[in-house]
């Protein structure tokens, strides 16, 4: 995990989840919850099921269901119960946070190392999301995104011509094995990094409103997952800076 400050960056944020086991259920407890929120309760509807009528719902946030922290790595368990397949969205916490939104800044860089295994229907959206939930007129900036069968991608969302409209880069990267993801998100610019290598610079939508991280798994979107599909989503580190 990287420690400390960088050229014209401010480290705010670091977490190797080396400091003790949680079970699942238990997440982020005594030991992570200073640090960690798993930010929705269960049964919470995600990006799919909120276009779905309560009860009909095939997806949604079960932390309960699917977070736990073991041999040095979060663990996010995605797999379907009673026709529903569930996925979590927990956030760093910054120092002295106590309450939604728990890590917001304007500009920020973001890196992380994780490990997806390939899970048709389930995906990624770690995302940065506006602290004004005015969406899409205040941006939105994904990163790594994308469903676990195919390829990471990084999105950049915003208006043109009062249209919602979005940005995509496309290392051509498949999920299924450790990576390292970093958003450096500047005035006028962001930059996506995957394992060290640039993927692209965004100036199109270049959000300049506080936001906040959230590491949104989800499914749904637009296939589900068959029901006996199931997996992890390993996280080993996140690192988090200020721009100085």
């Amino acid at each position: 995990m990287p420690v400390g400050d960088l050229p014209g960056w401010r480290q705010v944020f670091a977490e190797d989840f080396s400091e003790g086991n949680v079970g699942i259920g238990e997440f982020p407890g005594p030991v992570y919850g200073t640090r960690w929120s798993e930010n929705y309760v269960d049964g919470t509807p995600d990006t799919a099921a909120q276009q779905q009528k309560k009860g009909e719902r095939t997806s949604g946030y079960y932390p309960s269901k699917v977070l736990s922290v073991h041999d040095g790595v979060l663990d996010m368990f995605l797999h379907s119960e009673e026709g529903v397949a569930r996925g979590a969205a927990p956030s760093p916490k910054f120092s002295g946070a106590s309450q939604r939104p728990y890590n917001s800044q304007v500009y920020g860089r973001y890196s992380v190392r994780f490990k997806a295994d390939v899970l048709p229907g389930f995906k990624l959206a770690w995302l940065l999301w506006p602290d004004s939930k005015q969406w899409p007129q205040d941006g939105e900036i994904d990163f790594p995104e994308g469903d676990l069968s195919k390829v990471i991608y990084a999105a950049v969302h915003g208006v043109e011509g009062g249209i919602h409209k979005d940005e995509v880069l496309r290392p051509n990267e498949p999920f299924g094995s450790w990576h390292i993801a970093t958003t450096e998100w500047s005035p006028g610019q962001i930059e996506f990094f995957l394992d060290g290598q640039s993927i692209g610079v965004s100036r199109r939508f270049t959000p300049d409103k506080p936001m906040h991280y959230i590491m949104q798994t989800e499914s749904c979107s637009p296939m589900c997952p068959l029901p006996e599909t199931s997996g992890h989503v390993l996280v080993d580190w996140v690192a988090i800076w200020a721009k100085s």
